[in-house]
């Protein structure tokens, strides 16, 4: 093997702390990855990876070396595809929160595979903060307000949002015909995965944006349980309005306050802030963003 091969098996096994989950990541033998780290480090002089039974961490001169690594593969990788001018090819993980990736992304996904056939994807579903660079992952697609600092995001699609509650729900409780009204309301609680408190409901009235923390019986932490909540009557929700166009349609959910509307929730793809980003992750940020720019109305494009 060279030196870039080299490289990339020590930056992956820095990466996810593991000589067996890097193995299986660039596909290649885990007793060659073995094998190879020994080279590398005897070529050196120095030890770049500390191992023991449950982890893998890098030494002072790992943390130097892995630095190095990532700017010289990033620019090796950047021009080498400048120059020949070639398709983006190789492995690309990726991680999509459940409903975007049920309503937006699978049902296209094989037109992006058939636009570039030399990318092998690895796609995983989840609400949670994923940890990019100990799991792998080149980028995660979410909807909401980035949180995390270490990561750079590229905002692709604004979402309408409304608020929401069953029919059952408001004949017992009355329709808010203001915010004034909501002191006599119920909302169903999501607690979020990145504070773990539950987050109040949001309605636009003119220029400023009013928080309210309405009373509760139920919290919940899933998209689904959320919706379910609202339907069985327990409360008032606030959701992307893409979720719920079926039970809007047969009458099971109402909007309600529609003059004072949630604000629109950013959608955005995600990757480490410390890389460049590679050509995989490129063109398939651009995809997701030309997707999402054909089936999500802007503004003033509903009725």
């Amino acid at each position: 093997m060279d030196r870039f091969q080299e490289m990339q098996v020590f930056v992956r096994i820095a990466d996810r702390r593991s000589f067996s989950l890097a193995a299986e990541d660039l596909q290649i033998p885990r007793a060659t990855v073995t094998n190879l780290i020994k080279r590398l480090e005897q070529r050196l002089g120095v030890r770049l990876l500390e191992r023991t039974t449950r982890q893998v961490r890098m030494t002072h001169d790992g943390e130097a070396y892995y630095h190095r690594c990532l700017r010289l593969l990033t620019d090796l990788e950047e021009a080498e595809s400048s120059f020949r001018d070639a398709p983006p090819k190789g492995l690309l993980r990726v991680n999509l929160q459940g409903t975007l990736a049920r309503h937006f992304v699978m049902p296209a996904l094989g037109e992006f595979l058939a636009q570039y056939p030399d990318i092998t994807l690895h796609v995983g579903e989840d609400d949670r903060l994923v940890d990019l660079v100990r799991e792998g992952v080149d980028c995660v697609l979410r909807a909401g307000v980035l949180q995390d600092s270490s990561l750079i995001g590229r905002q692709i699609a604004l979402l309408e949002q409304v608020t929401v509650a069953s029919p059952a729900y408001l004949e017992r409780h009355g329709v808010p015909n203001t915010l004034d009204d909501l002191k006599d309301h119920y909302a169903v609680n999501y607690v979020s995965s990145a504070t773990g408190r539950a987050s109040g409901l949001d309605f636009q009235a003119g220029e400023e944006t009013v928080d309210l923390q309405l009373r509760s019986k139920i919290s919940v932490t899933g998209a689904d349980l959320y919706t379910g909540a609202a339907i069985s009557g327990l409360g008032l929700v606030q959701v992307p309005r893409y979720r719920i166009e079926k039970e809007l349609a047969e009458g099971r959910l109402h909007i309600v306050l529609p003059d004072s509307p949630p604000p629109r929730m950013p959608v955005s793809v995600l990757y480490p802030q410390n890389r460049q980003l590679s050509a995989r992750v490129r063109v398939f940020s651009q995809w997701l963003a030309a997707r999402f720019v054909a089936l999500v109305p802007g503004p003033k494009e509903r009725s």
